[in-house]
């Protein structure tokens, strides 16, 4: 089968692999669509994503596809079911797993990061990270349930209510998922600080009541001219530090700070501890998606969600190193590989 291997930084090669075999209570997926995600793009550039990937190791966490095989003692999936996977298998038994705190899991495997994952034909996978797709969902929306549902973990940190006012920091794929969840969470307005006018564009069209240029525009007096006089919850989706601050600037009092967008592991964030302190901010941030692929999945099988708009292109296997080495090619939105397609995107 055809899969892209990375084998440290900078070197992912197309290698025609063996096709797996499903393994007691595992599946075979054919994968059809699997996203490029920043987990990726960091595993690419030499650094830490959510885990250790240890080459040689077939990428790729986000995905889709059909049942092709099952393992013995499979029960609840047969071949043609339309899948997407859960990449965080958990361990159930260590103290982070048995105490409910399942992202903490000290024996996890990571789909697409500690072992093998979707950027290949065929990938196989336990059974119980497999969830249904509607007929009406297509593969590249199911590869988007993970991502979504790590946003659903977020969004659930937020503790955002009825009637509040929520700013996101970041118009990318995640920052959109994020206004739309806000939305869905009963936020009264959301604003979107995006310097991309396209992506300022596409918010308003998900349900962004403000969207501003950070950088052109002075984003306390657009607020006030909006009527808009406290932000209870910022969301901060582009993982810099320059928009860390920002978001600590931009929260009101007794606000909370999701620190979502991830940073390089070695980066640093200058804040004035006082800042803070006066303003009583709490700051969090989120890991993964414990307990939450299948909400996922209900949102996009249901179409409460977009999941699709942000999509830029469909491409060929043969596209992934190009795509994870060029940041201004991925600065047009989402990339989804599609391992079946041979023709060029």
């Amino acid at each position: 089968m055809k899969s892209a291997v990375f084998y440290g930084k900078h070197d992912v090669r197309m290698v025609e692999a063996e096709k797996p075999v499903p393994a007691q209570g595992e599946l075979l997926v054919k994968v059809m669509a699997c996203g490029v995600c920043g987990t990726d793009v960091h595993i690419f550039e030499g650094d830490k994503g959510a885990a250790d990937c240890t080459p040689p190791t077939i990428l790729g966490h986000e995905f889709a596809g059909i049942v092709e095989e099952v393992g013995s003692d499979v029960t609840d999936f047969r071949p043609g079911d339309r899948v997407c996977v859960d990449p965080n298998d958990v361990c159930g038994a260590c103290d982070a797993c048995r105490s409910g705190r399942a992202q903490f899991c000290t024996a996890i495997r990571g789909i697409g990061t500690t072992v093998n994952g979707g950027f290949a034909q065929y990938c196989a996978v336990p059974a119980k990270q497999a969830y249904r797709l509607s007929d009406g969902t297509s593969f590249e929306q199911g590869a988007m349930a993970e991502p979504l549902a790590c946003c659903l973990h977020g969004i659930d940190m937020c503790d955002i209510r009825p009637g509040h006012s929520v700013m996101v920091i970041g118009g990318g794929m995640i920052g959109l998922l994020m206004v739309q969840l806000a939305r869905l969470s009963g936020a009264a307005s959301v604003t979107l600080l995006e310097p991309v006018e396209g992506k300022r564009d596409q918010g308003r069209r998900l349900g962004a009541d403000l969207c501003l240029d950070p950088l052109k525009q002075d984003v306390p007096q657009e607020l006030r001219r909006n009527g808009i006089r406290r932000i209870d919850c910022v969301i901060e989706c582009a993982g810099l530090p320059s928009t860390i601050a920002q978001a600590i600037e931009y929260a009101s009092h007794q606000s909370t700070v999701m620190m979502f967008g991830l940073t390089k592991p070695d980066e640093t964030v200058s804040i004035r501890p006082f800042d803070i302190f006066r303003k009583e901010v709490v700051l969090k941030a989120s890991f993964i998606n414990p307990y939450t692929q299948g909400r996922a999945v209900e949102l996009i099988n249901s179409g409460r969600i977009d999941v699709s708009s942000m999509v830029y292109e469909v491409c060929p296997l043969q596209r992934l190193p190009e795509i994870l080495s060029d940041a201004s090619l991925r600065a047009h939105g989402k990339f989804i590989i599609a391992p079946w397609q041979e023709s060029e995107c």
